[in-house]
C-alpha cells in the first residue's frame, strides 16, 4: 500500500558517501555509508562546521569519529568508536571525520545551511595521519 506524500515520505539510500535525504525549515537529515575515500590511510584532513553542532548516529556497521583539539590548527586527536543507536553530537566549531566500515550505516543531523561555505577543512601532518592510524588499530 503507497500512502501520499502529504502524510510521510519515505526516503533510502543504500550508495557510497553521504547524500541529504530530507530538508526541512532549519535542519537536514541526512545517510553516509561507506566510500574508499573514508579507509583510515585516505584521511588526510578534518573538517568543521562554524555555525553547528553535526549529530552523528550509528544505524549498522563500525564508524569511529576522530574529533581534534584546536582553533586555527589541530592540536591533537581522540577517536571516538559510535555505540549503535547512541546520538554522537559534535559541538561547534570542533575539528572531525570519521571513517567506517564497509558495511556501516550513520545518520547524521546538521542544519540545512550547512555548506562548504561554513565548514571549512583543514589538512592533515603525516604524524596526525598516522596518529588516526594509530587509533583505528586500537579500537578495531
Amino acid at each position: 500500500m503507497t500512502l501520499p506524500n502529504r502524510l510521510i515520505e519515505i526516503f533510502h539510500y543504500d550508495s557510497p558517501g553521504y547524500r541529504p535525504l530530507v530538508d526541512f525549515e532549519s535542519w537536514r537529515v541526512a545517510l553516509l555509508n561507506f566510500s574508499p575515500d573514508l579507509l583510515p590511510g585516505n584521511l588526510t584532513r578534518m573538517q568543521r562546521h562554524n555555525e553547528t553542532d553535526e549529530v552523528f548516529v550509528l544505524l549498522a556497521g563500525r564508524c569511529i569519529l576522530f574529533v581534534g583539539e584546536g582553533d586555527e590548527s589541530v592540536t591533537r586527536i581522540h577517536g571516538v568508536d559510535l555505540a549503535p543507536g547512541h546520538v554522537h553530537n559534535v559541538r561547534r566549531a570542533v575539528w572531525h571525520t570519521h571513517t567506517l566500515s564497509v558495511d556501516a550505516k550513520v545518520l547524521i543531523v546538521e542544519n540545512r545551511d550547512t555548506t562548504y561555505d561554513n565548514s571549512p577543512f583543514i589538512a592533515l601532518t603525516q604524524t596526525q595521519q598516522q596518529s588516526i592510524l594509530d587509533l583505528v588499530a586500537m579500537f578495531w
